[in-house]
């Protein structure tokens, strides 16, 4: 699972007219498919300013879960991160794990989501991250170590969780 999220949307929102914000979003949009879509995500959602994508096995092949933090990594490359100021500030959350991949619903109205765990805690490390961070949920991590070794570590407390999340940190500049 992977969420990407525009950092401080509102405060940007507030100070330029609604065509001008909903081309932001549409170039921030346009950007983070075709990042996630290299890597054969499944793009989920776009919801407000956010974007939801999965990496599933089949669709996205053996590596998926490398895949995952493959893209985010693109992703902020695509943003402007390491290469200067980025054009639009985003905070990114990686994690995997069982979910719920199928359809939602009713008869009349339906979705084709994932649900879960899994995707609850995807959700809060991007809550999380601070512009230019990718949160990488500690197992997740151990596909990607030899590629990013010794990445900050951090215990978060996230709402809904009894636990602490073990996490790493990617700060895409750096990368």
């Amino acid at each position: 699972m992977l969420f990407a999220d525009v950092r401080g949307s509102t405060e940007l929102g507030e100070g330029m007219g609604a065509a001008a914000f909903a081309a932001m979003l549409n170039r921030f949009y346009e950007t983070a498919s075709r990042a996630l879509l290299d890597h054969k995500a499944m793009i989920d959602k776009m919801v407000g300013d956010e974007v939801m994508a999965l990496y599933i096995q089949g669709p996205t092949g053996p590596d998926y879960r490398k895949a995952a933090v493959l893209s985010a990594l693109d992703l902020m490359r695509a943003m402007g991160y390491g290469k200067g100021e980025p054009w639009l500030p985003i905070g990114i959350g990686v994690h995997a794990g069982p979910a719920y991949v199928g359809k939602i619903g009713t008869s009349e109205i339906n979705d084709f989501t994932a649900l879960g765990d899994t995707v609850n805690t995807a959700a809060r490390l991007q809550a999380e991250a601070q512009p230019g961070e990718i949160i990488i949920g500690e197992d997740l991590y151990a596909d990607v170590a030899s590629r990013f070794p010794d990445l900050e570590r951090r215990s978060l407390e996230v709402k809904g969780k009894a636990e602490p999340v073990a996490v790493r940190v990617l700060h895409a500049a750096e990368a």
